[in-house]
């Protein structure tokens, strides 16, 4: 499994009120929180985040309350996965039982600029940007990890499997 896209960076700390507001919590629907995915970190971002792109960020990302609604927001705006030096565990946690593929890599999240073009490997975890021709290396996803991940998340997983 591979990821190709745009690089879009923020710092530390990203919770996930700068995620997805809490003024969208009344809605589960992605159609909707796309519209408002990080708009509170860069209100330009949902007019600039293509299909494929990937969230570049520093330490604890997702931090924050435990709202599934980030992930969720996350994954409908297009991007493809989120780079990170670190994720609170909560946010990790849900990320793939949504879907959303992350990755942890310090090297990767200081280095990366905003408009890098990156290819991400889930199976070695090689980051590799394609704008200064650096390599870096992130923990693989399992491939048990990745069935969660092709599937779109835990609920749909256990749906295809008919365990539900």
């Amino acid at each position: 499994m591979t990821f190709r896209g745009r690089a879009h960076k923020f710092g530390n700390d990203v919770d996930t009120d700068a995620i997805i507001p809490a003024r969208y919590l009344s809605t589960s629907d992605p159609e909707v929180l796309k519209n408002h995915c990080m708009e509170d970190a860069d209100p330009e971002f949902p007019g600039k985040v293509q299909p494929g792109d990937v969230i570049v960020a520093g330490k604890n990302f997702g931090c924050g309350s435990s709202r599934e609604h980030a992930p969720i927001a996350i994954k409908a705006s297009g991007v493809s996965c989120v780079i990170a030096s670190s994720f609170a565990r909560i946010f990790f946690r849900n990320s793939f039982n949504m879907g959303l593929p992350i990755f942890e890599s310090d090297e990767a999240a200081d280095a990366v600029s905003s408009g890098d073009t990156l290819e991400v490997d889930a199976d070695t975890g090689t980051i590799r940007d394609l704008t200064t021709g650096k390599l870096f290396q992130a923990r693989p996803i399992p491939a048990f990890m990745q069935e969660l991940i092709v599937d779109g998340g835990l609920m749909e997983h256990i749906r295809k499997r008919g365990s539900i």
